[in-house]
């Protein structure tokens, strides 16, 4: 098999597993030479520099799963790097005996791993997989005939995630509507958390030392990545906080609206309503509403144009409105524009557009 065509997870396995077997521990130059995704790159009283530091990484991922890679030393020869042993003791590394799993539990597990497959978290299930592996937890034979995709947009998801893990303080372009530009923010990042959808990043905010959480959506331009290690606070759940305070800020805010019966808009808020009001006469049926963020609320009912309309509160109300106009603005302007070209018939009406149609324009149109 070519050295390229060797997997990460399958040099890794073949790593724990020459580990587990020797009782001794093996030299970095007999693993280098013997070991599945090692040996295909060695070269004997040749450079094998670029692998000997692959391998360096290789340890530290297999210690982040939990493996316990002991490093032995020569006592004929201390202090000579090159003679030191590495081992994995069989008995630290196996279950405890109380631990077992079903093949049904065994099933969930690889199939929980196979859920992610984006930026960062692709390597955390590359990992978790490889780890059920090496202790012997696999399944052969196909368990489904397909597994979900969980996929995350913000571009921003995966550096955040790395520097969370190494707790390194970051800097990013953040843009908080009514403001006129980004701001550069620099915060230690604690925990990426999803909530009505959205993924916010928890953190403690460098430059005003409180805590403060961010929507993914609203950092505008790269992550960067400082040397700076912070440390988390001690006895904290950062995850569990910012959900709570999440929800929290959601129970305070509500809006009332009605909503055209058999549309998409009534498929999807009703389900969502704390409390629905029947239609009187001639009247749409209202319901109330629980939002965390006015903005974004107000792009997710405009979107839905003449299928919703906002009772209250007036401030809600009149951000939809805009967001509409801005829409008819635009399309009258399209349309002026169209009818000034050259060959174009001015008593050709525009093509009319679906309630729809609209709705997917409207969102198409509004600043996230």
């Amino acid at each position: 098999m070519a050295a390229d065509a060797i997997s990460v997870e399958e040099r890794l396995f073949s790593l724990v597993l020459a580990l587990v077997a020797t009782e001794h521990g093996l030299t970095k130059a007999e693993i280098l030479s013997n070991v599945q995704g090692y040996r295909q790159r060695y070269e004997v009283r040749g450079d094998n520099a670029s692998l000997e530091r692959q391998f360096e990484r290789d340890k530290d991922d297999i210690r982040e799963l939990g493996v316990p890679l002991e490093t032995i030393e020569s006592p004929q020869d201390a202090g000579n790097n090159q003679n030191l042993r590495y081992r994995i003791p069989k008995g630290a590394y196996d279950l405890p005996s109380e631990v077992s799993f079903t093949p049904e539990e065994v099933t969930l597990l690889n199939l929980a791993g196979e859920v992610w497959r984006e930026g960062s978290l692709s390597s955390e299930s590359h990992r978790a997989l490889l780890k059920l592996a090496s202790l012997g937890i696999a399944v052969d034979d196909p368990t489904i005939g397909y597994a979900p995709r969980v996929r995350v947009r913000e571009p921003a998801f995966g550096p955040l995630t790395s520097a969370i893990e190494r707790q390194l303080v970051v800097k990013f372009p953040y843009f908080k509507p009514g403001e006129r530009t980004a701001l550069l923010r620099t915060v230690a990042p604690l925990a990426l958390v999803q909530h009505q959808g959205r993924w916010h990043l928890s953190s403690i905010d460098r430059d005003r030392d409180e805590p403060r959480t961010f929507l993914l959506s609203r950092i505008v331009g790269p992550v960067t990545t400082t040397r700076t290690v912070f440390e988390r606070p001690a006895g904290v759940d950062s995850a569990a906080a910012a959900l709570a305070e999440l929800d929290r800020v959601l129970q305070l805010n509500t809006v009332v609206i009605a909503v055209e019966p058999g549309s998409d808009a009534e498929s999807r808020f009703v389900p969502r309503a704390i409390a629905s009001t029947a239609a009187a006469d001639g009247e749409l049926p209202t319901h109330t509403l629980n939002y965390s963020d006015q903005v974004l609320m107000a792009d997710e009912l405009a979107s839905y144009g003449p299928e919703v309309r906002v009772i209250r509160p007036v401030a809600m109300r009149d951000q939809v409105i805009a967001r509409l106009r801005a829409v008819a603005e635009a399309h009258s302007a399209a349309r002026d524009e169209a009818a000034g070209a050259p060959g174009a018939s001015p008593l050709t009406p525009a093509a009319p557009t679906s309630a729809r149609a609209s709705r997917r324009q409207a969102a198409a149109r509004t600043t996230r």
